[in-house]
């Protein structure tokens, strides 16, 4: 409620599929070793804690993404990159100030379509969507809305998490929470990041970077070199469940294919693939970030003014925590899968009328303890590769 609604209105609730799904996921969760007591929607709202976030209504909690009217609809329009601004001129067929762009962009977004918007945004690689252009999984697994399939015909049977070993490629929020939830539920976890590209999170709270990634090690490699890529194929190799958070290609143009990869008799079990849109999709390779995914799943809270951000960056924390429960149900149940966490679809499964909060009292943001610092970047490099299997 703090983090949802005007900022000079009452706070609004959320929809009941939304707090369904988080309780279902939390139920998993504690099911599998994770302490049953935790305040599973209380994650939604952690970087808001470490940051100070508020509602803002249309504009995102974090500042950077605001919901315009178009000509017969909505439009979320991220513009936390120097890159989004820079390309807004060929987005909107028109010079775009620079320094001061959000006049521009309010009144040229007024009178054009969402649908044309929508699209010239998904062929320049911008995060922007229109409101509600993304549908529902139409076969959800595991009771969460996510997709799943078998891959291959391995017969292994199912393991615990417990003592499993985790590689997170994932950066940000989704994935580095959902690699987090698994390291305290026994998992051990090894962070890697690009030596060139780290994790955009650490120039964040590093309060809440180390919430997220202090239980894990961390591996850096250069993935720009073939050596690079090919420690990072023998670590995915080593393990039992990959985390990734990159659209399809970045990992397949370095010869990585899930598919393939899962199909092998040596390698993960589990493959969490979060995404904007879905692996399965025309949209598998498009950019998006939690508030932006949310948007496209119709996940919102309105009023009388029109549509604002339920909660900060939603997709993100909400796709985390599935992600985490649908992983461990995969893990236990044997097999290799690859899961399909989609942002904008599981947003979609999560929309609807929201609860009635009026006379609720609303609490602020809070954060559970950070148990340790994330370690330093690529500390654990050499340790980790010299204990791989040649």
């Amino acid at each position: 409620m703090l983090l949802t609604g005007r900022p000079d209105g009452p706070g609004l609730g959320a929809p009941a599929a939304l707090v369904d799904t988080v309780a279902r996921s939390g139920d998993i969760l504690g099911r599998h070793g994770h302490g049953p007591a935790d305040d599973w929607l209380a994650l939604l709202g952690e970087r808001a804690a470490f940051g100070d976030l508020t509602r803002q209504g249309a504009t995102s909690c974090g500042g950077s993404t605001r919901l315009l009217p178009t000509s017969d609809s909505w439009i979320a329009v991220s513009l936390a990159r120097p890159d989004d601004v820079a390309a807004l001129p060929a987005w909107l067929c028109r010079d775009v100030p620079p320094d001061d762009p959000w006049p521009t962009v309010t009144a040229q977004v007024s009178v054009t379509p969402a649908a044309l918007l929508d699209a010239r945004a998904a062929m320049l690689d911008l995060p922007f969507a229109a409101l509600g252009s993304v549908l529902a999984f139409a076969e959800p697994v595991f009771g969460l809305p996510v997709g799943a399939r078998l891959v291959g015909e391995d017969t292994a049977g199912g393991m615990p998490i417990l003592g499993a070993t985790v590689i997170d490629l994932s950066v940000l929020w989704a994935g580095p929470l959902c690699g987090q939830l698994l390291a305290l539920a026994g998992a051990r976890v090894i962070k890697v990041e690009s030596c060139t590209r780290p994790d955009g999170a650490r120039h964040g709270p590093g309060k809440f970077f180390d919430l997220l990634n202090g239980m894990k090690r961390s591996v850096a490699l250069d993935l720009r070199s073939t050596e690079g890529q090919n420690d990072l194929l023998r670590l995915i190799q080593s393990a039992d469940i990959v985390i990734e958070s990159a659209r399809p290609r970045g990992l397949e143009q370095m010869g990585i294919v899930a598919t393939e990869v899962l199909s092998q008799v040596r390698g993960p079990r589990v493959w969490v693939s979060i995404t904007s849109h879905g692996r399965g999709t025309s949209s598998r390779d498009r950019v998006g970030f939690g508030d932006v995914a949310a948007v496209a799943g119709g996940l919102v809270a309105s009023d009388a003014l029109g549509p604002c951000f339920l909660a900060d960056a939603v997709a993100d924390p909400v796709g985390g925590l599935v992600g985490a429960a649908a992983a461990l149900e995969a893990l236990t149940q044997g097999g290799r899968w690859l899961i399909d966490v989609a942002l904008a679809p599981m947003a979609a499964s999560m929309a609807g009328p929201l609860l009635d909060v009026s006379g609720a009292r609303a609490l602020p943001p809070h954060a559970r303890d950070v148990v340790r610092h994330a370690p330093l970047m690529g500390c654990h490099t050499a340790a980790v590769m010299s204990a791989l299997q040649p």
